[in-house]
């Protein structure tokens, strides 16, 4: 007597009729996403019941030749690029939202051609599922490794040039804007910016939310000086800045790291700040809280844009489509402004 068929698992699919949602909605509450009504939400947790199913991504990496690995992609200088605040929070949001599934991370920092060479090998052996890519400057290599590769790909920040199907970023131009305004609101009128790297999609979109501010106020733009976004170009930035416009009453620096820079020379040049000067800065980062003064910034949620964008290659991987996001900047206004 032959053997009877065994059943084969339900699929997700299933549960998203059986709940009557969309897949995209099923996939979310599986994977604890957000964006989810709780009478969805209720739906799809009583179909998972009914059919029996289980998430096994162990099992489809059987079937699919799945990994299990996601990466993470920065580009920087150097391996200290990861002890950077901002990173480390990028990199402690994006373990959170994968502490839920069985995949694991895997960090990369392909600086030199050897290291582009080794990634863009990894990849095309398929030996992670899929890739997230962060602070990409210009023609940055890994947004080509990654685009080749053919995997998942979700960008943290837009790159300068083109719109990814999937990323997160900040209102990067809105925040600014609304740090240039809140000098404004306090009767500053000469007021520069030291502004990011020119090549990179945060650097404009801060220097454009900026002049914006000073148009709608019916002022040109006063004064402008480049950084890269650490602590020293800010530093060199803001001596330039004195040399050229000695009047000047306010920076805006498009990170609290170089806004840190520019505090230290404004007090060794004896100016005042706030008084002489006031200075904001941009990401919300603990350096805000250890400047003298403490710094008015524009509050980013960091740790969001690498959960978020966890959360959306998990969706890729489990066949969804998620809707890509623009996170808001909020000011938070201490001692320096």
């Amino acid at each position: 007597m032959p053997s009877p068929v065994p059943s084969r698992p339900p699929t997700l699919d299933e549960v998203a009729e059986r709940a009557r949602v969309s897949r995209t909605v099923a996939s979310r509450v599986i994977n604890n996403g957000p964006n989810v009504s709780r009478a969805k939400r209720d739906a799809v947790e009583k179909a998972i019941r009914e059919l029996g199913y289980t998430p096994n991504r162990s099992a489809r990496a059987l079937a699919t030749r799945q990994t299990g690995v996601v990466v993470l992609a920065v580009c920087g200088d150097g391996p200290e690029v990861f002890g950077d605040p901002f990173f480390a929070q990028v990199i402690v949001g994006a373990s959170a939202a994968l502490e839920k599934t069985d995949l694991h991370l895997m960090l990369s920092l392909a600086t030199n051609d050897h290291g582009q060479r080794r990634l863009r090998q990894f990849l095309q052996t398929r030996g992670a599922d899929g890739v997230m890519l962060v602070a990409t400057r210009g023609a940055d290599p890994l947004i080509d490794i990654a685009t080749k590769s053919g995997l998942p790909t979700v960008f943290i920040g837009l790159p300068v040039h083109g719109t990814p199907p999937y990323y997160v970023d900040v209102d990067n131009a809105g925040g600014s804007r609304a740090a240039t305004e809140h000098l404004l609101s306090r009767g500053r009128r000469r007021i520069a910016m030291i502004a990011g790297p020119e090549d990179t999609a945060v650097g404009r979109e801060r220097l454009r939310g900026y002049t914006e501010a000073l148009l709608l106020a019916g002022l040109e733009p006063y004064a402008t000086a480049p950084g890269d976004f650490l602590e020293a170009s800010g530093a060199e930035a803001m001596r330039a800045l004195l040399r050229s416009h000695p009047d000047l009453d306010a920076v805006v620096a498009a990170n609290d790291n170089m806004a840190a820079g520019a505090l230290r020379v404004l007090r060794d040049a004896g100016r005042a700040v706030p008084g002489d000067v006031a200075v904001v800065g941009f990401d919300d980062v603990p350096i805000a809280l250890h400047t003298d003064p403490t710094l008015t910034t524009m509050h980013q949620p960091v740790q969001s844009l690498g959960r978020e964008a966890a959360r959306m290659l998990v969706e890729l991987l489990d066949g969804a489509q998620p809707t890509s996001l623009i996170l808001p900047a909020k000011l938070v206004v201490r001692e320096s402004a």
